[in-house]
């Protein structure tokens, strides 16, 4: 075991952490308020700057527009790098206004389109304004009946939108396009799959690029060939981690299935993803869980899905795939696996002068009281703002 090398290469993991994870969320039954949650852009920062300090690996906090919407971006950019941290990705909002019924971007009515895409314009003005380089689309659109629309027109409405929004963007910005199989629509989605995702940003160029979400594909869907094939391909430009048991949970990432995490990093390490420019971002909404500790925790199992991917003997697993030994290949990687990473984590975070146990940390710290105790009055930030 090469412990340098697995401490640098952990070291240099950097894993985004959203806005809205910080703010009530829940299911379409109830949404459960909780105490010292922020009512603005400026207050989920500074709960994001807590986890970059207790963990040390999540420098960059995601905005979701127009739920981060401020007078000043700059200013905000600004409060982010005095706590500590930097706007990471921008991302883009086309499924909440009325309009978007049928639609937005493929919506049949070219007044609708051109609202949405105006929209997204508005989002590259933002990455100008905060020094974002990653603008995230997930489209809802999709359809609920045979026959609703055109599936053909709605992927040419697509390619049609996406050509302006790219030929918007400057030098060292980029365009991640997410996809998703299902929800809200449920005959078809416009952008169901890697595949679709793929193909429109291998037309549109080198500055667009493929989001995998974990929660986004069918159950039994083998996500890490999809990691490794876009890396081969280049075209992987995000990774967005939570955890499912069934579909699209959110749930902390690791939670449900941390060996499939770790297959994905085994990938992800594999084929240069550490040091290729892909945004690791947690997709979460923690409704149950409290919002900071939820994300450190995340960003541990993130962690330790690494270290362990990294831990995999290399010229042992291609000794004994080149060799047809099918029960030794498995069982590099399941000793990798089954490896205890946390006390060399433990030591990663001491040399770099943070506390050993970054839950235990928090928890010590008070933050989570003091903030309950500050943020009395106002309206708390949740879907929608």
């Amino acid at each position: 075991m090469n412990v340098p090398q697995v401490i640098s290469a952990v070291r240099r993991l950097k894993i985004e952490v959203p806005s809205w994870a910080f703010g009530n969320s829940g299911t379409r039954f109830k949404v459960f308020a909780q105490q010292g949650v922020p009512r603005d852009p400026y207050e989920k920062i500074a709960d994001a700057a807590e986890v970059h300090r207790f963990t040390g690996a999540a420098p960059t906090v995601s905005l979701h527009i127009p739920w981060d919407k401020v007078e000043s971006y700059s200013d905000l950019a600004a409060h982010a790098e005095g706590l500590g941290v930097r706007i990471g990705v921008i991302n883009s909002n086309t499924f909440q206004d009325d309009d978007y019924m049928l639609g937005s971007v493929c919506h049949p009515d070219a007044a609708v389109r051109r609202k949405a895409v105006d929209h997204l314009l508005e989002c590259v003005d933002i990455m100008d304004a905060t020094g974002s380089a990653d603008l995230k689309l997930w489209f809802a659109d999709g359809t609920n009946y045979p026959g609703q629309d055109d599936l053909r027109a709605r992927q040419d409405r697509l390619a049609e939108a996406l050509s302006e929004v790219y030929g918007r963007l400057s030098d060292g910005q980029r365009m991640i396009l997410e996809y998703k199989f299902f929800e809200p629509a449920f005959y078809s989605t416009d952008v169901p799959d890697w595949g679709t995702a793929y193909a429109h940003t291998l037309k549109l160029g080198e500055k667009a690029k493929v989001v995998v979400d974990t929660g986004h594909h069918a159950p039994g869907t083998n996500i890490e060939f999809i990691v490794a094939f876009l890396l081969r391909e280049g075209k992987l430009g995000a990774f967005d981690f939570n955890s499912r048991f069934y579909a699209d949970d959110d749930l902390m990432a690791g939670a449900a299935d941390p060996f499939q995490l770790f297959r994905i990093m085994h990938e992800v390490n594999r084929g240069g993803g550490l040091d290729a420019g892909v945004n690791f971002m947690l997709d979460q909404c923690h409704n149950i869980e409290p919002k900071i500790p939820g994300q450190i925790r995340s960003v541990m199992n993130v962690q330790e899905a690494t270290a362990k991917a990294l831990l995999v003997d290399a010229e042992a697993l291609n000794a004994a795939q080149a060799s047809g030994d099918v029960l030794g290949a498995n069982a590099v990687l399941m000793d990798a696996f089954n490896t205890d990473v946390r006390p060399l984590l433990a030591e990663l975070r001491q040399e770099q002068g943070l506390d050993p146990d970054p839950m235990r940390a928090f928890a010590a710290s008070g933050y989570a009281q003091k903030i309950a105790a500050e943020r009395i009055g106002g309206a708390q930030a949740g879907w929608g703002a």
